[in-house]
């Protein structure tokens, strides 16, 4: 898709819904010697997530995994809904868009391997990762620059921004000094 159509259509998104292990984190899964597992999320990918939900954009999370690190930092981040243990993310993005009384073909999915495509079915815009899977990267309307977990969140965060035309407005608030 050319670029004009993409901002057109992230210009109508109603909700950024976003797979975790490979998106916002880079899909490493770590263990300690203990059985704990430890996982990086990116800062940028974070603000980016709260600027959305500033524009009125919903952020909802769907993961096959199950994780305490993913409720911490996504109850941090104050976002909208968490699905976890989720295998069928199809039939979880469906249900996302009931609770909030919004249509599949208003959020974009952003996922990066096979247990996405069911969701990638029937969202309005997918989006994927550099190192996403081949059939996912075919499938998707846009692929990052970045890698997930490495600011790729923040990159589709700021599209939508641009998008929606708030994105100056919203750094203003960090580039005015106060008097």
């Amino acid at each position: 898709m050319t670029s004009f159509i993409l901002l057109e259509q992230a210009r109508h998104l109603e909700a950024l819904v976003l797979d975790v292990d490979g998106i916002l984190s880079d899909g490493f899964v770590t263990l300690t010697n203990s059985g704990d597992e430890i996982k990086s999320f990116d800062i940028r990918d974070g603000l980016g997530m709260k600027l959305v939900q500033q524009a009125g954009v919903k952020v909802i999370i769907i993961t096959g995994r199950k994780s305490n690190i993913v409720e911490k930092r996504m109850s941090d981040l104050g976002v909208d809904l968490v699905f976890q243990g989720r295998e069928d993310k199809g039939v979880a993005l469906k249900e996302a868009c009931a609770q909030f009384n919004l249509s599949p073909e208003d959020c974009l999915y952003m996922g990066d391997d096979w247990p996405d495509l069911s969701a990638f079915a029937i969202a309005g815009m997918k989006v994927t990762v550099p190192n996403g899977h081949i059939e996912v990267r075919r499938r998707a309307d846009l692929v990052t620059q970045a890698m997930g977990g490495r600011g790729a969140v923040r990159e589709i965060c700021d599209m939508i921004l641009m998008a929606k035309g708030v994105y100056s407005n919203l750094l203003d608030k960090y580039v005015s000094v106060p008097e």
